[in-house]
């Protein structure tokens, strides 16, 4: 995969990859819990564009690296949007509070490694989309010709 360079167009589509993955991680929520927020939609769709990005800012990067990577962005941003989402403006969408190991009831290990798995097909399908989006667009292009 090659590195893209940020123009109006990679903008929008990965604000649209972040549509695709704050969907997607509602949707998985739904499924674990039985219901998300809206809050989830955002950060997971910010999570899943950077875990994305980890392929493209790096020199391809193995596997395993952006599944480590990826679950450390995913903590520190559950981390900081529970302390204000939770914490600070009192919503209760999160409470990890009976965990082992939990920080400030935001954060805990155990769920690093879901992250850390989850990550795994972030990065698979956040590719797939690449890859089909420059199909179409190479498609499109012949197309016009």
């Amino acid at each position: 995969m090659r590195s893209r360079s940020t123009t109006a167009a990679s903008v929008l589509l990965h604000s649209g990859m972040g549509v695709v993955g704050g969907i997607t991680y509602m949707g998985i929520e739904t499924l674990w819990r039985g219901h998300s927020h809206w809050t989830m939609g955002v950060l997971g769709g910010l999570c899943f564009v950077l875990i994305g990005l980890l392929d493209e800012w790096q020199e391809h990067p193995p596997l395993w690296l952006q599944m480590l990577e990826g679950a450390v962005i995913v903590t520190i941003l559950e981390l900081l949007v529970g302390l204000v989402v939770n914490r600070w403006l009192g919503w209760g969408v999160w409470d990890y509070s009976d965990m082992p190991l939990n920080l400030w009831g935001q954060v805990c290990p155990q769920f690093m490694v879901a992250w850390f798995f989850l990550s795994a097909a972030a990065v698979k399908m956040e590719n797939m989309l690449h890859y089909l989006l420059e199909i179409l667009e190479e498609r499109y292009r012949n197309k016009t010709k």
